[in-house]
C-alpha cells in the first residue's frame, strides 16, 4: 500500500504551530500532582511461571481517582539495584503479559506493564461519563477535557511509572518507558508529564497532531473523532479545545529526557507525518528511526534497536 501523507523530504520539515490553551500547564501540574500525590495501594500477586532467575507477579493499584487498575511485573531474583521499564500498549489491547517481558528481565532491568482503563485487559474505568460517545474511548468526555478519558489514562500510566520508580529493587535514577501506537503516545504524553524517564522509546506513536489525524486518516481509532462530530457537529470547537490537552504535539515542550521514534511511511492508522509533527517540536536529545515500507507495525531491526539502546543506557 502507497503512502497516504506527505513525501519525507516535506515531512521532515512539517511543524505544524502549537495550539495550548492559556491554562494549558497549570491544568496538568494541577492533574499530576493530585495523580503522583494518590496513594497507589500497590498489590504484587506472585505468579507462578517457571523462568530461570526471575519473578513474576500481577500487579494491582488504584488507577487516577478511581477503579482499580493490572498489570505484570517481572524482576531479577537477585537482590540489588536494578534499573526499570514501564510498557503502555496499543489501543484496545491489554499490556504484555509475563512471556512477554522475560527478555529484558533477564537483562537485569524490572520490567512493569498496565492495562489501560476499560479496554481489553483487566483494568477497571471507574468514571463514568455524563453523556454518551461514539464507539471506543476517543470520544469519551470529550465535552470537557477535566472529564476527557485520557486524561485519566495519561494519570494513570504515570502513576504505573511511580509504582515501579518507588519499588525498594528499582534504581529511580535508570528509568524507561516504552510502547507502541497508543502505548506510544502513552510514552509520549508520560515523557512530558514526568521527570522520571531518562529514556522514551515510542513506536508508531498515537495521539499525535490531532489536527491533520482526524482530517486525513481512514483507519484505527482516529476517526472515531469525525464520527461523533458527524452527530454533533456544533461541538467541534469545543471538542478541538479539549483535544488540544491531550495532543502530544502540545506536550512536546514539557519532554527533557533522550526521546528515539520509530516511525513507518506506510502507516494509515498512525500517519507519518503527525509523527513529524511532534518529533520537530522535540527540544530533548531526539533520533526518529524511518522504515519506508512498513506499516502500522514495528520492524524486528527497531526492537533491536531498543534492546541495543537500553542496554547501553543501563550499563553506562
Amino acid at each position: 500500500m502507497p503512502s497516504i501523507d506527505m513525501p519525507l523530504e516535506q515531512m521532515r520539515q512539517y511543524k505544524p504551530s502549537l495550539y495550548r490553551e492559556a491554562d494549558f500547564d497549570s491544568f496538568w501540574d494541577t492533574t499530576m500532582t493530585a495523580a503522583v500525590g494518590q496513594p497507589l495501594n500497590a498489590e504484587l500477586i506472585p505468579y507462578d511461571l517457571p523462568a530461570r532467575g526471575l519473578e513474576c507477579f500481577a500487579v494491582r493499584f488504584d488507577g487516577f481517582e478511581g477503579g482499580r487498575l493490572a498489570g505484570w511485573y517481572v524482576r531479577p531474583e537477585k537482590q540489588g539495584k536494578f534499573p526499570g521499564v514501564c510498557f503502555y500498549h496499543g489501543y484496545s489491547m491489554r499490556g504484555p503479559r509475563p512471556l512477554d517481558l522475560i527478555q529484558l528481565a533477564s537483562q537485569g532491568i524490572c520490567v512493569l506493564s498496565m492495562d489501560c482503563r476499560g479496554q481489553n485487559g483487566q483494568s477497571q474505568d471507574a468514571v463514568a461519563s455524563t453523556e454518551g460517545n461514539h464507539l471506543g474511548w476517543m470520544t469519551k468526555g470529550i465535552r470537557d477535557p477535566h472529564h476527557y478519558y485520557y486524561r485519566y489514562v495519561y494519570a494513570d500510566a504515570v502513576r504505573a511509572l511511580e509504582l515501579l520508580a518507588r519499588r525498594e529493587e528499582v534504581d529511580g535514577q535508570r528509568l524507561a518507558i516504552t510502547g507502541g501506537s497508543q502505548g506510544g503516545g502513552l510514552a509520549l504524553a508520560v515523557s512530558a508529564l514526568s521527570d522520571r524517564p531518562v529514556l522514551s522509546l515510542p513506536d508508531i506513536p498515537f495521539l499525535c497532531d490531532y489536527r491533520r489525524a482526524i482530517a486525513i486518516t481512514p483507519n484505527g481509532p482516529y476517526p472515531e473523532i469525525p464520527s461523533f462530530l458527524k452527530a454533533f457537529p456544533h461541538l467541534y470547537e469545543q471538542s478541538m479545545r479539549t483535544l488540544s490537552y491531550f495532543d502530544c504535539l502540545n506536550l512536546t515542550p514539557r519532554i527533557t529526557c533522550k526521546t528515539v521514534i520509530c516511525n513507518c511511511l506506510w502507516d494509515d492508522i498512525c500517519p507519518p507525518s503527525t509523527i513529524f509533527a511532534v518529533y520537530n517540536h522535540i527540544t530533548a536529545e531526539k533520533q526518529m528511526e524511518i522504515y519506508p515500507f512498513h506499516k502500522h507495525e514495528v520492524p524486528y531491526e527497531h526492537l533491536e534497536l531498543k534492546f541495543r539502546l537500553l542496554r547501553e543506557m543501563f550499563e553506562a
